[in-house]
Parts: structure tokens; sequence; C-alpha cells
């Protein structure tokens, strides 16, 4: 099963990447809609596509409004678009507001489920509540030898509560907007420093570790400094845009 990291920073695309989005074309699923969702279009297997949003800030949902171009041509049965009940308003209401969008593209929304969503391999993918303002979640799916977690937009800490719903996941792909030193900030905007995020890491018992939603103003090679935390958790990979990995 491959993933496709199709966006790997927050807040803004950079000229290396652009905003959240994941996906895993064999099962039609993407996880979260940033800038970068315009590159799925070519990575479409399939004749559903559920998206899964973590939360409705706009570099994880402006993308929405890009699935005319994403789905031309595209023979789709259906396209349904997973999220927060208490949110579905909020992109209706704006997102999709006839002053700034006026036809909205041909989709349904699914409010998120508090019970494991059944995929079409026969996995099972559950959503875990994680703190950040104005409310996100994380995802987990579990195939019967192996196990994958996103969990983006939160402030990581080894007492979090979403620690315990990532235990033992095979691979763990984990926001990292901060080098150590911001923790302030961290705090204030629900993102995570580099060392927290290694420590979850290594408490949840991950097999390896990726990292993404990095600070889109440092466009250097390594934006983060993983030689510092490789007592903490081994192996770290700073996820790049177009990057493929099995799962």
């Amino acid at each position: 099963m491959k993933l496709h990291f199709l966006g790997t920073t927050g807040y803004h695309p950079n000229n290396q990447r652009q905003t959240a989005c994941l996906m895993l074309p064999e099962l039609g699923i993407i996880f979260d809609a940033g800038t970068g969702i315009f590159r799925a279009r070519d990575l479409i297997q399939t004749d559903t596509l559920d998206i899964f949003l973590t939360h409705i800030h706009l570099d994880h949902c402006v993308g929405l409004t890009f699935l005319y171009d994403v789905l031309y041509q595209k023979e789709m049965k259906r396209v349904t678009v997973h999220l927060a009940e208490d949110k579905i308003e909020s992109i209706e209401k704006h997102l999709f507001s006839e002053s700034l969008f006026p036809v909205k593209p041909n989709f349904d929304f699914q409010p998120l489920s508090d019970r494991p969503v059944t995929l079409s391999d026969g996995s099972q993918l559950n959503a875990i509540p994680l703190d950040h303002p104005g409310g996100a979640h994380g995802f987990r799916i579990n195939w019967p030898d192996r196990s994958c977690a996103y969990i983006t937009d939160t402030t990581a800490s080894v007492d979090a509560d979403y620690v315990g719903a990532i235990g033992n996941v095979n691979t763990l792909i984990h926001e990292c907007y901060f080098p150590d030193g911001w923790e302030p900030k961290a705090k204030l905007t629900g993102h995570s420093c580099l060392t927290p995020v290694a420590e979850v890491a290594a408490t949840a018992n991950a097999d390896r570790l990726f990292l993404v939603h990095v600070n889109p103003l440092d466009e250097s090679p390594q934006p983060l400094d993983l030689e510092s935390v490789s007592e903490i958790f081994t192996p770290i990979t700073i996820a790049e845009d177009h990057m493929t990995i099995e799962v």
C-alpha cells in the first residue's frame, strides 16, 4: 500500500512544499485538502474518493475548491468529505459562500464517526480527537498486519490523550512545525516542537516517524535538527512533497 505525500507544510505553501495533503490511491483515501490536493488528479485509481479532514483551518481545507480540476474527466461514482459535524456549516457558509466560491464542486459531507470506519480493503479507520484551537482530529488505519497514524495540528506531549490511541503504530506521521526552543509559541498556536514529537513516537512504541506540517519559512533541505533527538527516537524522516512510502 503506497502513501503519497502531496503537501507537507503548514500555513502557506513555499517553493518546495504545498500545504497538508496525503493520499492512499489504492483505497481512494485523501487526508486533508490543503493546496497539495491538486496533485491527486494524476493518482486517482478508484471511482470513489473519501477525503478525511483533520480540521478546517484554511491550510487543510482550501483544496476543496480545487476539486473541479482534480476530478476533471474522472468517472467518479461518489466523492465524500468527512469532517467533524460541527464544522460542516462553516465550510458551506464561508468557504463556499456565494461571494467567495459560488458553485460548490460535486461532493457530499459526512460527519466523522466515533466508531471505526471500514475501508474498501477491510481495514479499519479511526478518528482520534486532538487538542488544537477550534478542534481537530487525527486518523489511524489498522490492517491485520500493520498500522499507520496521521497526527497533525496539535501540541505534542507524552501526556496528551491521543498518545494512547497511536500505541504500537508501525508508521507515525506527525506534525512538527517548530524546532526546539519555540515551546511557548507551539503551545499558543497548537503546534509541536521536535523533541516532544520524538518523545511521543518513543512512548507510542512507533516503528518509524515521518514529520510533516513543517514551517514554510524554512526552505532548507533539513529544517529540523534530527541528530539532536537521535537518542530519543529513530528512524525519523522529514517528509517532502512527492515522497512515496509503503505502509
